[in-house]
């Protein structure tokens, strides 16, 4: 399931989407709004996306994941438009038949959302400031899990 919605994401419906018989495992990212950012509070976040486009290169990333690994099923959901603190924003579910395939497979997708799908973030601070928020290949190498090969 490849999906992007404007209602809240259903946790159920996406773990629900990628259960299969032959599944040992299933590894879930949920990518949530936090209360801060920069040291500044946050209220909240928006996100715009180019839908079709956004769509194109998440079944894409979808595919590239089952090339790349023998994975049962594969959700990529992400929001757009206003998320509030504690909401998620994205939830990739994958299913494979050991953990390290599917642990693999989830961190794949979730760098390379954030790198190649066109969804923008919008900050709402305290202060009463909004700004667009980048998220830069430099920054996932430098928060990159220590001993992650990929």
């Amino acid at each position: 399931m490849v999906n992007i919605t404007t209602e809240p994401i259903n946790l159920t419906t996406v773990l629900d989407s990628v259960k299969a018989p032959g599944a040992g495992a299933i590894d879930v990212f949920m990518g949530t709004t936090r209360d801060n950012s920069k040291n500044r509070k946050v209220l909240g976040l928006e996100y715009e996306a180019y839908v079709p486009m956004a769509l194109k290169s998440m079944a894409e990333l979808e595919k590239q994941a089952r090339q790349r690994w023998n994975l049962q099923e594969i959700s990529i959901v992400h929001r757009i438009g206003r998320v509030d603190i504690g909401e998620p924003s994205v939830v990739i579910a994958v299913s494979s038949a050991h953990r390290d395939e599917a642990f693999t497979a989830c961190r794949f997708l979730i760098d390379q959302l954030k790198l190649e799908v066109p969804i923008w973030k919008r900050e709402f601070f305290a202060d009463g400031s909004v700004e667009w928020s980048l998220q830069t290949h430099e920054q996932l190498i430098t928060n990159e899990h220590p001993g992650s090969k990929e």
